[in-house]
C-alpha cells in the first residue's frame, strides 16, 4: 500500500511525463503556405514594359494563365493556411499577383489581390427538372427488356 505522499509523487510524475510529450512540434495546428511564396523583392522587380522571359526568370512559371483578345494574364497565387491535425484547413491569407501582358508580350500592368478583393459565390443547390422520371441504372436496364 502506498502512502498518501507516495501517491501524490506518483501522480505528479505521471503528469510530468504526460506534459513533457506536449511540445510545440506536436501542435494541433500547423501553419503552411500553398502555391507560390511571393517575395516583396520580386514584386518590386516587375515593371511595365518588361518581357515575359524576364518575368519568368524573376517569378518562375505562372500557376494559371488567361488570354482575352490580344492580352494575356499570368497569375501567381500564395495561400497561407492553418491546418489542424484532423485535416481541416482554414485559409488565413491569400495573395494573387496578376501580371497583364500586351500583344507584344510586354508587361502592360500588374495587380495584387487579397482575400478582401474576393467575393463568395453561393452554390445553387436546386436541380433542373427533367421531363419524365429519374431512372436509376437498374430501371434503365429493366426498361430495355
Amino acid at each position: 500500500m502506498l502512502l498518501p505522499f507516495a501517491k501524490a509523487s506518483v501522480a505528479a510524475a505521471v503528469l510530468a511525463v504526460a506534459l513533457a510529450g506536449c511540445t510545440s512540434s506536436t501542435s494541433l495546428v500547423t501553419k503552411r503556405t500553398q502555391g507560390y511564396e511571393i517575395p516583396a523583392s520580386a514584386l518590386q522587380q516587375i515593371r511595365v514594359g518588361q518581357s515575359e522571359q524576364l518575368v519568368t526568370l524573376v517569378l518562375g512559371s505562372p500557376m494559371s494563365t488567361n488570354s482575352f483578345g490580344d492580352q494575356t494574364a499570368w497569375y501567381y497565387v500564395e495561400t497561407k493556411v492553418n491546418q489542424t491535425s484532423f485535416g481541416m484547413a482554414m485559409v488565413q491569407e491569400r495573395t494573387v499577383l496578376a501580371i497583364y501582358f500586351d500583344k507584344n508580350k510586354k508587361v502592360a500592368d500588374r495587380a495584387v489581390y487579397t482575400l478582401k478583393d474576393g467575393k463568395v459565390i453561393p452554390i445553387e443547390s436546386r436541380r433542373t427538372p427533367s421531363f419524365g422520371e429519374d431512372a436509376t441504372f437498374i430501371d434503365s436496364i429493366l426498361s430495355s427488356f
